[in-house]
């Protein structure tokens, strides 16, 4: 988007801001078909966004990166020195204004960091954090197959809320160590051996229980797939491995005591606009689950152009996340190179992989709460949405309720609030085999086609 500056004028700097859609200044992956309204609806659209998020600086993964630091500049107007003046001083809790490089097991392949490798060399578990979102499914059981519904329950602004209150390094570089003792309040990688988690025996709340392990999906990969040796994970995924009641001793580390809850106040800005303009369409805050459900129905129709703010809110969050490990894009780039993102302070694998880490842990550590009070197992997750087999087509015939309104402590629940969930959608067993048989494949993630019912349909996605 263009801008246009007037003089400054005490200090201070005004301008004015051009959408020009000609220009494809609304990409409609983020803005739907925003590009398209009438000025009046145009103006509407943008001011609600500008006011609960911030002025759009280009896509609204740019924008993202963009409110980080505004909330958190890396300088500040330092006390003033013996002749009174102020000068540029660096901002605790921001990033800095310098880039950092990554440790070499969270740098994407090309890092400058990594030109001492052989150019066709594949690093495995053991050489690269690899947190991802979750892409796992399986085989129905045959009481799953007998069951009359596949409930889909997706988690809301997932990535959001596992960025709030997330310990993450700030602006100096990470420490190796070898031989390290886990300390589940330092960010950093870990180098460890979670292998020996057993998902049939774990702790939950302050209790073992038994489960069936083979139905669930290892918390520790984005495919689900059991560790088979010592890899790199971020101090999340590590802590949960001793919150399910095992011992972990890490080889080495890459740490960073330098660190604050950065995200924060970016969480809570994104939370508020989100649940202001879902009480634009119709779903307040302050409901109960019967009630929320009931109000989630059509919710779009009734307020198209907040509909379209609620859908660049949301690629706002994942956007931005996605952001901090933005990686090379043509223009003659060659590995072993730098490119221009990573002059950026806010270029950060590391936080990335720490709220990916929570938000895949935090999604695992509902299922096995639900698992071990109702039995009932995921048979699919992608990202944020789990398929559940269930004996009718709403969410509650998942998630059970008493009278009060309490529900499982630990597990999912219904709600507009970040964190919780809603209906992605509802099919069949036999719709299952149905698309199996159509894309004749062995194994479907049905997570991926719960909400659309067709192959055709788009990811699911916050």
């Amino acid at each position: 988007m263009a801008r246009i500056y007037r003089p400054a004028q005490g200090g201070q700097r005004s301008c004015v801001q051009l959408c020009i859609p000609s220009w494809q200044a609304l990409d409609a992956r983020s803005w739907g078909h925003a590009a398209d309204l009438p000025p009046a609806e145009l103006a509407r659209t943008l001011g609600l966004y500008a006011s609960r998020v911030l002025t759009p600086r280009g896509s609204t993964a740019v924008t993202g990166l963009e409110l980080m630091t505004a909330l958190h500049p890396p300088t500040r107007a330092s006390a003033p020195d013996a002749d009174g003046r102020r000068h540029s001083a660096h901002n605790p809790g921001s990033l800095g204004k310098e880039p950092l490089d990554p440790a070499p097991c969270e740098a994407v392949d090309g890092h400058p960091v990594l030109a001492h490798l052989p150019r066709f060399h594949v690093r495995g578990p053991e050489e690269r954090l690899f947190e991802e979102a979750y892409d796992w499914a399986r085989e129905l059981t045959d009481e799953e197959c007998l069951q009359p519904c596949l409930v889909g329950i997706d988690v809301n602004m997932a990535f959001a809320a596992a960025a709030n209150g997330l310990p993450v390094g700030l602006a100096t570089p990470p420490v190796h160590v070898t031989a390290p003792v886990f300390d589940p309040a330092v960010p950093g990688s870990w180098l460890v051996d979670l292998s020996h988690v057993d998902l049939s025996r774990v702790m939950v709340g302050k209790k073992w229980a038994d489960l069936r392990g083979d139905l669930l999906p290892s918390p520790f990969t984005p495919t689900g797939e059991t560790p088979t040796g010592p890899a790199w994970y971020s101090t999340p995924t590590v802590a949960y491995a001793v919150e399910l009641g095992y011992q972990v001793q890490p080889l080495e580390a890459w740490l960073r005591p330098d660190a604050g809850r950065y995200l924060d106040g970016w969480y809570q800005r994104l939370r508020d606009a989100y649940i202001a303009t879902m009480g634009d369409l119709g779903v307040p805050e302050k409901t109960t689950p019967d009630q929320f459900l009931a109000a989630m129905d059509g919710y779009k129709t009734r307020d198209p152009e907040a509909a379209i703010v609620l859908g660049a809110i949301k690629n706002t969050v994942k956007g931005g996340i996605g952001k901090l490990q933005e990686k090379a894009r043509g223009g003659g780039w060659r590995p072993g190179q730098p490119w221009p993102a990573l002059a950026r302070p806010t270029w950060r694998p590391d936080i990335r992989a720490a709220v990916i880490s929570r938000a895949r842990i935090g999604m695992h550590r509902k299922m096995v709460a639900l698992a071990a009070a109702t039995g009932a197992y995921p048979v699919a997750v992608l990202s944020d949405c789990a398929v559940y087999a269930a004996t009718g087509p709403s969410p509650l015939d998942v998630l059970p309720y008493t009278p009060d309104g309490k529900t499982i402590p630990g597990s999912f629940r219904i709600g507009v609030s970040p964190g919780m969930v809603k209906h992605e959608g509802t099919q069949t067993p036999m719709w299952a085999e149905q698309l199996r048989e159509q894309t004749q494949a062995p194994l479907l993630n049905l997570a991926r086609y719960i909400k659309s019912g067709h192959v055709a349909g788009p990811d699911s996605g916050e």
